[in-house]
Formats: structure tokens, sequence, C-alpha cells
């Protein structure tokens, strides 16, 4: 790749950097090794590597801190890696406005603190926001904890900077909370897993930060009274900030002494004063085996944020990822169970139950060793049930690699085959991200 050179930008070739930048979290192992990782550090780098690359048709994979979790920046033979976490300034904070300007490499909670410091917050706070970046938030349309009240990542997305795939760059959106002026392009590359562009600046919205919220942790004999409690609430009209889900074989693999009081745990967060957080724990008591709103919430949320690393220390995790209509949760919850006791596999299910989002984790054998049958059968009738419950195959972590052959029975042919026309448009000779998200 010697046209590199011309470009003036760092780039390497050396074997460990190219291992480390070949994977990302969800497991998957492309095959062969990437040409040479790229270390732009301005706009205008991003420009002269895209221009590049599309006159010699080199493929690229964008990537920030590796942490997707359906192999969407995984990069295999001959990929030219893109790795955008040196853009990584928060250019503008706006309190009057309640926006942001960024660049992509921001980790996502450095952002929260920073909006923070004037009584701001970035809502979408993915499990991962201590290593996650905001581009790749906005690539999958991250969720996260507070997503039952406040949304998702396309929520918080006002406008985008985007380089295309020949090295032009565009802006979509704006600076306003308001504004209908010609299609949503914003909303089209919010998700789209680097197939249509590079992103490589955000203005996004800001939200006041809440009045003191309380925590409420739920025991439930079983999960799918933990499950049928959060839907209660709904019932009751109550919009928890965040409402997350555990079950035992979570708690388990987090700490054991979790599940001393119970098999299954409700994490409810409120911020509508006193009033709304009684309310709550009066509905979440009704078949509770112990009702707690004291204790640090911190503590709490920590260890909600500690499930996955915990299950990964049991074997190679297969992160699953399907919603729900909330109202079928806990019949979703139920149905994994037996299908975790047919196929004789580990499942460690864990939810966003606010929203009717969970992640059944598989549990599929040793590290570095073949995925198990079973375990491949017990994904495939986990997709299969998210859909015959009136759902989605992937909430928040996107499609991936992983997801490809569900995304079509989703969403059927007419629309797939419109999705692929779109990606032609914006990436007509196919170098952003191959074989990936649709």
């Amino acid at each position: 790749m010697a046209w590199l050179d011309q470009t003036g930008v760092q780039w390497s070739t050396d074997p460990q950097v190219l291992a480390e930048k070949r994977l990302d979290r969800s497991g998957w192992e492309p095959d062969g090794s990437p040409a040479a990782v790229v270390f732009p550090r301005t706009v205008a780098d991003v420009q002269a590597v895209l221009k590049g690359a599309q006159e010699t048709r080199t493929k690229i994979v964008a990537r920030g801190a590796g942490t997707a979790l359906t192999g969407a920046t995984a990069a295999g033979d001959g990929v030219l890696v893109l790795d955008l976490s040196g853009l990584n300034r928060i250019l503008d904070v706006r309190p009057a406005d309640g926006v942001a300007v960024v660049e992509p490499g921001v980790i996502t909670a450095n952002l929260d603190r920073a909006a923070a410091a004037h009584g701001l917050r970035y809502a979408p706070d993915p499990a991962s926001l201590e290593l996650s970046t905001i581009g790749g938030n906005i690539a999958t349309n991250a969720g996260g904890l507070r997503c039952a009240k406040y949304g998702v990542t396309r929520d918080a997305v006002l406008g985008l900077d985007v380089v295309l795939a020949g090295g032009e760059r565009i802006s979509t959106g704006r600076a306003t909370l308001k504004g209908v002026a010609g299609y949503d392009l914003t909303g089209l590359f919010v998700g789209s897993e680097g197939t249509l562009g590079v992103i490589v600046g955000a203005t996004l919205r800001l939200r006041p930060l809440p009045e003191p919220t309380a925590t409420i942790a739920a025991y439930y004999p079983d999960v799918e009274t933990a499950a049928a409690a959060s839907v209660a609430l709904a019932e009751a009209r109550i919009q928890p900030v965040l409402a997350e889900l555990l079950d035992q074989a979570t708690l388990d693999a987090i700490d054991p002494g979790l599940r001393a009081t119970g098999s299954a745990l409700l994490i409810v967060q409120t911020d509508g004063g006193p009033d709304e957080a009684a309310h709550a724990a009066e509905v979440l008591a009704k078949g509770a085996t112990l009702v707690q709103s004291a204790g640090d919430p911190a503590e709490l949320l920590k260890a909600r944020r500690q499930a996955l690393p915990s299950i990964e220390k049991l074997g190679r995790p297969l992160i699953e990822d399907i919603a729900v209509p909330r109202s079928r949760l806990a019949e979703a919850v139920r149905r994994i169970g037996v299908i975790a006791a047919r196929h004789d596999v580990p499942i460690c299910t864990l939810a966003h139950a606010g929203d009717g989002n969970l992640h059944p984790i598989i549990v599929a054998g040793a590290h570095g060793e073949p995925i198990p049958d079973a375990a491949t059968r017990a994904a495939d009738e986990i997709f299969a049930l998210a859909l015959e419950l009136g759902g989605t195959v992937t909430g928040e972590h996107g499609v991936g690699v992983l997801k490809r052959a569900w995304l079509a029975k989703e969403i059927g042919p007419l629309a797939h085959d419109l999705q692929r026309q779109i990606k032609a448009v914006f990436d007509p000779l196919g170098i952003l991200n191959p074989g990936k998200a649709i």
C-alpha cells in the first residue's frame, strides 16, 4: 500500500498492531489479517485515505475502541483499518443550546462528564461507556441503561459530519432541536455500521441533569416474576430511567452473594421525585422477596456493568441482543429458559427491561474453541422467538456479520433490496465495511 505514503497519514503494518486491530469484542474471527492500520489525526487525513482507497479499490473498516459485539469492526484479509480513536476532541459544549460538538473518538463517559460540568448530561449510556467511542455508538445506534426514558443514540444525534467513500465531506442535520428540511440523512447514517460513510464529527443533544435519583433493588424468586414486575411499572404509568433485569445465572457469574435473597434482580432508577420512587417501590413489592431502596446505587449499577466481563470468564460468550414488545417480556425470558434446557447450553439472561431489550448470553464452550452446534441452534431459536413475539433480532448491537442472515427474515426481501440500493448510492464500489450490516 505504497499509496498511503502519499497521504502523509501515519500507518503501520506491524504484526502486533494488525493483530490488535483485527478483532472486536464480538469474538468473531475473520479470515486473514488486515493489510495495514491507519491513524488519522484530522478530518483531512480521513478524506485523503478514503480518496486513495477508492482509487485503489482498497476495502476500509473504520473503528474506534473495538467494542462492537456483532463483528462490525473486525477486519480480515487485505482490509485497511481506519483507526479513528485519535480524533478524540470535545470541540464545544453549548449549555444554552443544549448541544455538544465532538469528534468520533471521544469516549462516551468523557462526554457525559464534560456535560455534567455544565449541569447537563449525555443521556445514552451503553454498558461500555467507559471504553466505547461516540463514533462507534452512532455507527451502531447504541442503547444503554438510561434508554428506557431518554432514548437511544439516534435520539441524541442532531447532525453529523461524514466523509463519503470518495473522500468528499458532507454535513447532515443541524444544531437545532427542530428541523425537517430534506430527507433525514442524519438518521440514515446512525446505525449504518460504517457502510455508508465515515463519521468524523457529531452535534449531539444534551439534557439537563435530573433531580437526585432514587435507585431500588427488587429481588424475586424467578426471572419471570421479575420481568412481570417491570411490565407492572409501565402499567402503573411509571417511566423509570432504567430497569435492569438480571437472572440467576448472571447473578452467579457476577457474585453469588447478589442472589442471597432471590434468584432474579431488578434494578430500577427513577428521577421523578420521592412520590414516584415510593409508587415504584410499592409496585415492585408485589411478588418480590425483598425490596431495598437503601444502599449505594453506584455499586448496584457497577455490578450490572460487570455482567458481561463476568460471563466472559465462564467461557466464550455469544452475546445475543433481541427486543420484544414490553408486554411479551416475561414470556420471552421463560421461553429462553426452555431453549437453554432443550439444547443443554448455559444462557445468562440480562435485560433493559424498561424497553423490552434482552441480552441472552450463551456460554458457548471454551475461548478459542469452535462454537458447539448446540449453541448455534439455541441462538437461532432465540432469534426466531424474537420475531415470533413481534420483536427484532437486534435491539442495540447492530447486525454486523453475525446477524446478516436474520436481517432479511426480519425486514423482508423488498426492504432488504432497497437497503442494498441505498448502500450502492453512497458506496458504489463497495469499499466501506464490506460484508457487514446488510
